[in-house]
């Protein structure tokens, strides 16, 4: 009896890369991956630095994780 197949993501990791980099202090990525409670915290907080430092982070971390790791987390 074969195991599970691979898990199909809904979101695109690399496209929730993308945003959370260039619109990251926005809260795009957040939004997109279905988190709209923190994305309207990274709007509220959007004119400091913090949203947009951890924007940068959060979408090399997406970009570094593996397809199956990302659909698991976020899918």
């Amino acid at each position: 009896m074969p195991g599970p197949g691979p898990v199909k993501a809904r979101h695109s990791r690399v496209t929730a890369a993308l945003l959370a980099i260039l619109l990251g202090w926005l809260g795009a990525h957040k939004f997109y991956l279905g988190k709209p409670g923190m994305g309207i915290l990274y709007l509220v907080f959007c004119l400091t630095i913090i949203p947009g430092l951890a924007g940068i982070i959060e979408g090399i971390i997406y970009l570094t994780m593996t397809d199956e790791a990302f659909a698991a987390k976020y899918g």
